[in-house]
């Protein structure tokens, strides 16, 4: 199955769309995603790669990860310049 992460989206579009999301994102240090609050509050705001770099992650590694497990990352030409 190919899944798709657009990395325009909010975070909270993207994990209620696809539960995968916040596991995958559990994973990579962003626990908070587990929490309905911040998903609710947050999660609206925020991007993949605006959540990278308030987090000092990098955003390569984090496209990396949701690639191997099977997704078609879109936005990354964009995300980059945010």
């Amino acid at each position: 199955m190919n899944k798709t992460l657009d990395l325009t989206k909010s975070v909270y579009d993207l994990c209620t769309s696809d539960p995968d999301v916040i596991r995958i994102m559990q994973s990579l240090g962003f626990d908070q995603m587990a929490n309905p609050i911040i998903l609710n509050t947050a999660g609206r705001a925020m991007t993949i790669p605006k959540g990278a770099k308030a987090r000092g992650k990098d955003l390569n590694h984090i496209i990396g990860t949701f690639e191997r497990e099977g997704y078609h990352v879109i936005g990354k030409e964009r995300s980059h310049h945010e």
